[in-house]
């Protein structure tokens, strides 16, 4: 499988709270403590895939940043257009674009699908958002019918380490880096249909107690 870069292993063995690193810019002075550190197992920062985010999408994950944690606000779910439901778009952007229907890309997006899915509940959520995911994700339910694009763009923020323990040539990797730019402004493109300009508030602050942080 030259796409088959899902190794959900390697995050079923720790549980953090989403944060917003660099290459993506903070307001200054709003930066937290916790961003600035390097955390014991993460990799060198010369292993890491280069995924180079939009600077509109960016501002996005920066926007979605103040949402929750300065203002207290959440996503209201289930989202529309979903996670599932972009796949789908983007499936049907490129075999109308490509005039056919190509297994890499079929590939590469049910690896994002079940990426998300593993990675949300364990990497990809603020501390604020959990007793929510409790809320409307089931057990037979998974998160890629429920979130949508504001929590489907962090995971390519997490992309890079993710990818790091994973054994991919250097050709394939490339070729990958290049789909995977592709998926982002092709979201960069539907920016204004897929992600919200405004969250839900001031719910967040409800599951934000002290005996609910951990």
């Amino acid at each position: 499988m030259l796409y088959g870069f899902i190794q959900i292993d390697t995050m079923t063995t720790y549980t953090k709270d989403f944060e917003l690193l660099d290459p993506v810019k903070f307001p200054k002075g709003k930066k937290r403590k916790a961003d600035s550190g390097t955390e014991k197992g993460n990799v060198s920062a010369e292993k890491l895939v280069k995924i180079q985010i939009p600077s509109t999408l960016k501002k996005q994950l920066v926007d979605d940043w103040e949402f929750i944690t300065q203002q207290n606000k959440l996503v209201k779910l289930p989202r529309s257009p979903t996670v599932d439901d972009i796949l789908t778009k983007y499936l049907e952007y490129r075999s109308k674009k490509d005039g056919m229907m190509t297994d890499s890309v079929g590939e590469i997006l049910n690896g994002i699908r079940c990426y998300f899915d593993k990675a949300l509940p364990v990497i990809l959520l603020y501390k604020k958002e959990r007793q929510q995911y409790h809320e409307a994700v089931s057990d037979n339910v998974s998160p890629s019918s429920v979130y949508g694009a504001e929590h489907l763009l962090r995971l390519f923020v997490k992309l890079p380490e993710l990818l790091a323990y994973v054994k991919i040539e250097e050709e394939t990797l490339i070729r990958l880096q290049q789909k995977l730019l592709d998926f982002l402004r092709f979201l960069q493109k539907n920016q204004g249909t897929f992600f919200l300009s405004a969250y839900d508030g001031p719910k967040a602050s409800e599951g934000s107690g002290k005996d609910k942080e951990s």
